[in-house]
């Protein structure tokens, strides 16, 4: 428990037998329950979960492993809970865990993801260029700020998960930017922490020249449905003047597509839930 309230972590782990005892080891006292979800690894992984709770797939995807972790723990925990996310290849400092919670338990907002600002001296520098387009791109199809979408370090109040579609996901690497997409359409409050970026000989299994293409159209198809939806069930003066600048856009000048991402930005800031009000 942290100041009274239930805390799970999911581990999502594919092979990962030689980083999975440490990542273990250094969970923090104060979680109360731990999944790790072993997507169809052949090297033992599943083995070394311990006392953790332990699911199996049978190679489903990272966006597949989380959700089946996160609805696990709605199974097992008996009151509310903030569910973090945290990887089984060792790249996530547990340390960090306390500040990506506090702002759920501060009722400041109802999801928040890590942030690595100090991935620019670390990370290969054709995964920082990937980083870059994607934060673009799922900024606009967020309709908000997010600078680092593909950090999968993050923390979510067990009231988004319980309202949530687990019918309709993500199952590969863009899971991050899916989810993203998911909540800033339904009005949750998202918040930015700094985390560290581990880069210890770890690989991964992302391959840039197909997940770039396929995410951006994924997050581009998932721009043009939010507002869609959006229009249909949070109807708003902003909303007009989005599609009607998007449409003058493709016709006149299509600098009309700055009013057009302004406009949509305004709508997204209109409709967000109070966190204050059962946020966890």
């Amino acid at each position: 428990m942290y100041q009274g309230i239930g805390i799970g972590v999911v581990i999502p782990a594919r092979n990962e037998a030689e980083h999975l005892p440490g990542v273990l080891a250094g969970i923090p006292s104060f979680v109360d329950k731990v999944v790790v979800v072993d997507d169809g690894s052949t090297d033992g992984t599943g083995d070394l979960a311990g006392d953790a709770e332990l699911v199996r797939l049978n190679g489903e995807g990272v966006g597949a492993a989380i959700d089946s972790g996160h609805q696990h723990l709605l199974e097992i925990m008996d009151t509310d809970f903030i569910s973090v996310v945290m990887a089984g290849d060792g790249q996530m400092d547990p340390v960090d865990m306390e500040d990506l919670i506090e702002p759920i338990v501060n009722r400041k907002a109802h999801h928040v993801k890590g942030e690595r600002l100090d991935r620019a001296g670390k990370m290969p520098i054709y995964r920082r260029v990937g980083t870059f387009i994607l934060s673009i791109l799922t900024t606009l199809a967020c309709g908000q700020n997010i600078r680092d979408p593909q950090c999968g370090y993050t923390a979510t109040s067990s009231q988004v998960l319980k309202s949530w579609n687990w019918e309709k996901s993500w199952k590969g690497y863009g899971y991050p930017n899916w989810w993203l997409m998911g909540l800033s359409e339904r009005g949750w409050r998202i918040a930015h922490v700094p985390v560290k970026a581990i880069y210890e000989g770890q690989r991964s299994g992302i391959k840039v020249s197909t997940f770039l293409p396929k995410v951006a159209l994924m997050l581009l198809i998932g721009l043009h449905n939010r507002i869609f939806r959006n229009t249909l069930n949070n109807p708003s003066l902003a909303l007009v003047i989005t599609w009607a600048t998007y449409i003058a856009g493709w016709i006149y000048n299509p600098l009309l597509f700055v009013v057009t991402h302004i406009s949509d930005r305004i709508h997204v800031s209109s409709i967000l839930r109070d966190a204050n009000e059962n946020t966890r």
